[in-house]
């Protein structure tokens, strides 16, 4: 990837949020002493705004960036530019195996990218034919969910969590609310018991510590989603997983289990960094606190503007150039890869919008790129928006005089290129408003056992048998899953 030579940079290169002089001349790239901006570390988790803004006032819409040491990408930070981006699929492809960095031997066989770039047969790696029909399963599905019903199990399931918090009048938002709620939610919509949801719960943070349980519990949670398929491909039931075998798309089981897994991870990351975000913004923001005593900003405008400035995805990759071209004034290779500056685009000043919304006054305007655009837009943002809207509004009822307990500077996020969401949000509050009645009991739900031969996720070809069982004398651990990583790195972790 060529750009044109920028002004000088102010600062000390290599210091953090400071662009590092290329020294490369690669095959088609930058050439020697372009400076790349740091898409990681803490400038980016502290200030990505000002950020994004530095580097739309030094090389316009579209900015160099490094994404690892010795990794380039380009940074599309322009409103149009990124529509344009996305809509044109046959000279920006989605397809990572078009990737030149890869390909030159140049991504260390433990990168931290492979997670997020590696290509896999889900809706979000293809274009064409076949991204249309297994979007079309998954969004046709999606679009069987009860409204109604998916409010009353979120509501259900937030109440539950708030009666389990201590008497003692404080709580983790992130910890004991937001990175809790989603899975209680998803498992009951994909025909999971809810009690399944605190176990997969404790799976996933396991798989994300990457400690000495990740690979058990990867085992393990690979186990449920493929025992969840077999079950209901023999004994179908009115759940997601039910709908999706049964869409004319014709799914096997393997494409099946590769869709929902993308389902869980995609769905289960972005609402927890939306509710965390918009309970921040809620809390710390006067315009939206005085709505608890009457004001006229409610909880669906905080909403909105958190999907404005602070969207839990804030950047996403990407697209591969399949020519050589030219965006935003940037020399394009083909091979180059374009990662989507989702939050930036939103702040881009030649956006319709954007100004009134820096100043407040979003309304209804709902033209924001937090969902992407395009053929790959978000097929289930409107579910999303009714488990975040729900989470918020029952905490707020149950908790009325919540309030931070740690001052609104020392909250931090979570360090990573990709997810904008906090670390914690500590809270207090005095009592709780009268609990609901105790849901009736259910049976008690036993996972099935890790199958010693199962279809793997992490294939992208149908295979009878993906995974082996680890040997007790094993001093090494298997390698981590492509679910394992992505859950990982997208948490920052």
């Amino acid at each position: 990837m060529t750009a044109p030579e920028p002004p000088g940079v102010p600062g000390v290169p290599g210091a953090p949020g400071c662009p590092v002089a290329h020294g490369g001349g690669l095959p088609g790239g930058l050439p020697v002493g372009v400076p790349l901006t740091p898409l990681y570390g803490p400038a980016l988790a502290e200030d990505p705004h000002g950020l994004y803004a530095r580097l739309r006032e030094r090389y316009g819409p579209v900015a160099p960036i490094e994404l690892e040491p010795g990794v380039e990408a380009w940074l599309v930070l322009g409103y149009g530019e990124l529509l344009e981006l996305t809509r044109n699929e046959a000279l920006f492809s989605k397809d990572s195996r078009r990737w030149r960095v890869p390909a030159e031997g140049r991504l260390a066989a433990d990168s931290r990218l492979l997670p997020m770039t590696a290509w896999r047969p889900t809706l979000l790696n293809l274009d064409g034919a076949e991204h249309q029909r297994l979007r079309a399963a998954v969004s046709d599905t999606l679009a069987q969910i009860d409204h109604r019903q998916l409010r009353g199990t979120t509501e259900a399931a937030a109440n539950g969590l708030i009666d389990g918090w201590g008497p003692d009048g404080t709580a983790d938002l992130v910890a004991q609310y937001a990175e809790r709620l989603p899975l209680l939610v998803f498992t009951q919509l994909l025909g999971l018991p809810a009690d399944a949801g605190p176990y997969l719960i404790r799976l996933i943070n396991d798989i994300s510590d990457s400690g000495t349980e990740s690979v058990r519990a990867n085992e393990e949670f690979h186990a449920i989603v493929v025992d969840l398929v077999r079950r209901r491909r023999a004994e179908p039931s009115a759940d997601l997983t039910s709908w999706l075998l049964a869409h004319p798309a014709a799914l096997t089981d393997e494409e099946a289990v590769h869709q929902l897994v993308v389902m869980m991870v995609a769905g289960n990351e972005t609402t927890i960094g939306w509710t965390g975000n918009t309970l921040r913004l809620l809390l710390t923001d006067r315009r939206f606190r005085a709505t608890l005593t009457g004001g006229r900003l409610t909880v669906a405008d905080a909403l909105e503007e958190v999907l404005w400035r602070d969207p839990p995805t804030q950047n996403f990759p990407g697209r591969w150039a399949t020519g050589d071209t030219v965006l935003g004034g940037q020399y394009i290779s083909r091979g180059d890869l374009l990662v989507l500056g989702l939050a930036a685009a939103n702040a881009d000043p030649a956006a319709q919008g954007v100004s009134a919304a820096a100043q407040g006054s979003l309304g209804g305007n709902r033209a924001h790129l937090a969902w992407g655009a395009g053929k790959h837009v978000c097929p289930a943002q409107h579910p999303a928006r009714i488990i975040v809207e729900t989470a918020v509004e029952t905490l707020l009822h149950r908790l009325p005089d919540l309030q931070l307990a740690v001052p609104a500077s020392e909250l931090t996020w979570r360090q990573s290129p990709w997810a904008r969401a906090l670390t914690s949000l500590p809270v207090l509050y005095s009592a709780f408003t009268p609990p609901r009645p105790p849901a009736p009991e259910r049976p008690a739900w036993t996972p099935p056992p890790a199958p010693e031969t199962a279809p793997s996720p992490s294939d992208s070809t149908p295979s009878a048998a993906t995974s082996t069982a680890r040997t007790p004398d094993s001093g090494r651990p298997a390698p981590r899953s492509w679910w394992s990583s992505l859950a990982g790195w997208w948490s920052g972790r």
